[in-house]
């Protein structure tokens, strides 16, 4: 019985592995190419939540630097 009770716990745990798979870690960097402006972000998404890493990445893309105006240089790092 408790060798029973082991596969099934063994099963239980391929299936989180499998959820984690889906992930997808996405790192944004966003920079400025006149200033010394650097800010990080970290989110991750499900693998079926993709447009809402869409959306985000969009509003990223068109941010404006504080200090000095410039449209923001935005690099993109997956780990998926």
């Amino acid at each position: 019985m408790e060798i029973e009770s082991n596969k099934n716990s063994k099963a239980q745990t391929f299936g989180s592995e499998d959820k984690a798979s889906d992930l997808i870690i996405v790192r944004a960097i966003i920079s400025c190419p006149t200033c010394s402006f650097k800010k990080k972000f970290k989110n991750q998404f499900h693998r079926d939540q993709m447009e809402y890493m869409v959306v985000a990445l969009k509003v990223f893309d068109w941010m404006a630097c504080n200090n000095c105006g410039d449209l923001l240089r935005l690099d993109l790092e997956f780990d998926i």
